[in-house]
């Protein structure tokens, strides 16, 4: 039974879609503050290599929508954290949060900038930040280049890539999958060991 290649098939269909760049604003700006969302790295890569030409304004336009989203999420943790913290921790964010919240003590506006490169959700930060009232400044700065600097890594390297990137992944999609879903177990199992 093939799971990953009907997948991969029906993202790169929707990234060539004429509303596609539309799409990816939207998902770039929800997911930086909803719960629970996928990065919108899984539409940018595709998008990227379908059209290696428009890779930076791919980049440009994933990043400037996520730090929107990420200023929502600030705003949210600013005006209805009281609400919102326990929502959070009654959904299974609560050792994040917490973990989110030491960060923030211990680092600063730094913690902002990894989240915004790293796999990190980054809207527990964008939360955190606006419930722990960080300066609104340095919080835009560091999600500029964070989230800038993660998301034109992704589209400068699809395109590059490029349609020769889909050729050459689309056989190895399902051990790809297979292999993803197995580092993620031995991650989830190894977390949970050492707690």
């Amino acid at each position: 039974m093939k799971l990953f290649e009907p997948v991969y098939d029906r993202v790169m269909g929707w990234s060539r879609h004429r509303n596609a760049p539309r799409y990816l604003a939207g998902l770039s700006l929800v997911e930086s503050f909803v719960l629970p969302f996928p990065p919108p790295d899984v539409m940018l890569a595709p998008m990227a290599a379908a059209s290696p030409a428009r890779a930076w304004y791919l980049a440009a336009l994933t990043t400037v929508a996520s730090v929107i989203g990420g200023v929502l999420g600030y705003l949210a943790g600013w005006l209805a954290f009281e609400s919102l913290g326990p929502w959070l921790r009654d959904i299974g964010y609560a050792a994040e949060l917490a973990q989110a919240e030491d960060w923030f003590a211990t680092w600063g506006v730094w913690v902002v900038l990894v989240a915004g490169f790293s796999p990190l959700p980054y809207k527990l930060f964008t939360i955190t930040a606006g419930a722990l009232a960080m300066a609104w400044l340095p919080f835009v700065l560091a999600s500029l280049l964070g989230r800038g600097a993660r998301f034109f890594l992704v589209a400068l390297f699809m395109a590059w890539a490029g349609p020769r990137a889909e050729r050459h992944l689309r056989p190895y999609m399902e051990r790809i999958g297979w292999a993803g879903i197995g580092v993620l177990a031995v991650a989830i199992a190894v977390y949970l060991a050492l707690e």
